[in-house]
């Protein structure tokens, strides 16, 4: 579905990042190299053949395709039809970028969009898993996915077959946000009888994808979009997965990204599990519910409004009830007195007490000497 905001003209920076981006060889370590040393695409592009090759990883071939990409007319033509399609190219360091993706060391610096990605997508999760799936594998997936997507959640996954397609249905049945990394151009569709579930996502959060639009599928690219699932998203919950899964790849990206890592545990002699069982030994969280998650999660770095236009500071407020919501509402960053407190609402004594209680619990909210209360940062 083409965006209600159509790209505005293309800037000489995205110019130069598309050109460098569209040079075949030119992957994502190359690229960071290349932007290393020189400190921007369009210096990298007025450089000679003799000092591209002193970049590691760059010879005279890829060197002498980077230099011939100063002129190329590919780029135009590329953001034309994004243009015409409705779809759109975010640069690395726009406001437009997301801004988790954009604290990983090795972000892409450009994202194709096919959709629209809002603020409250930084509260995300994925939800990965294996493409030959079970019964039960794809009914824990839809109703984490739904749950989660219902609590406020937007859940991030691959487009595949199996776990990662039951995610994607399970926020879109209850009218969450989802989004959807493909390993693939955003207008060539792999697989392709998921073309119209990648519409409905684009209609209710966006396709995405860091290679060019018309790109066929490649083995080693799905390994690679797999750090922009992680990236994206606050933790990687792995369903179903066995020891060779390419789900495992995502989870140790969500490692090395510093995002939580979390399992659905299977049958114990479940061979389509025993990807999750070790990483539940390994340290992984064993989820149950979509409690769990949230539980699981640490405070944001920035407060997020949610569709309610409600300011979020840690996931686990998305579990909390109307009551629970209202009274955390009344205590602030700086100590309060309970008295102050119980005279700032209508709610009975009783009430505002025992709700106190349940958010210490919760680790939201830290009981002071003296009487007083302050939201927890941790």
């Amino acid at each position: 579905m083409p965006s209600d905001n159509p790209p505005a003209a293309m800037t000489d920076d995205t110019r130069a990042i598309l050109r460098l981006h569209l040079v075949n060889g030119v992957g994502p370590v190359i690229q960071e190299r290349l932007l290393a040393a020189y400190g921007s695409a369009e210096r990298v592009l007025n450089a000679s053949v003799a000092e591209l090759k002193e970049v590691e990883g760059v010879g005279p071939k890829l060197a002498s395709a980077i230099t011939a990409a100063k002129n190329s007319e590919e780029a135009d033509s590329e953001w034309e039809r994004c243009e015409a399609a409705g779809y759109r190219i975010l640069t690395r360091g726009a406001e437009s970028y997301p801004q988790n993706l954009a604290e990983i060391p090795d972000a892409p610096p450009l994202l194709y969009c096919r959709g629209e990605l809002l603020p409250r997508d930084q509260l995300a999760i994925a939800v990965v898993g294996s493409r030959r799936c079970s019964i039960y594998g794809t009914q824990q997936a839809e109703k984490l996915s739904a749950a989660l997507a219902r609590a406020g959640v937007t859940i991030v996954s691959g487009l595949a077959r199996g776990i990662d397609a039951a995610a994607h249905r399970g926020a879109l049945s209850v009218g969450g946000r989802t989004l959807a990394i493909s390993a693939t151009g955003v207008a060539n569709i792999y697989p392709e009888e998921h073309a119209e579930l990648a519409e409905q996502i684009s209609n209710s959060g966006a396709v995405l994808s860091e290679f060019r639009l018309d790109q066929h599928p490649s083995p080693g690219l799905f390994p690679q979009r797999n750090r922009i699932i992680s990236g994206l998203s606050l933790g990687v919950l792995i369903i179903e997965a066995t020891r060779n899964s390419g789900s495992l790849h995502t989870a140790r990206h969500a490692t090395e990204q510093g995002r939580e890592v979390m399992a659905v545990p299977g049958r114990i002699d479940s061979l389509a599990s025993e990807g999750c069982h070790d990483l539940i030994r390994d340290g992984a969280i064993l989820i149950r519910h979509a409690d769990d998650v949230l539980a699981a999660l640490g405070p944001l770095m920035k407060p997020v409004k949610t569709a309610q236009d409600e300011e979020v500071r840690s996931p686990r407020e998305l579990s909390l009830n109307d009551q629970e919501r209202a009274v955390l509402n009344l205590i602030a960053d700086d100590p309060r007195h309970l008295d102050e407190i119980l005279r700032s609402t209508a709610l009975d004594a009783s009430r505002v007490l025992a709700t106190i209680t349940v958010l210490e619990m919760k680790r939201l909210v830290r009981r002071l000497p003296g009487g007083y209360f302050v939201r927890s940062l941790f």
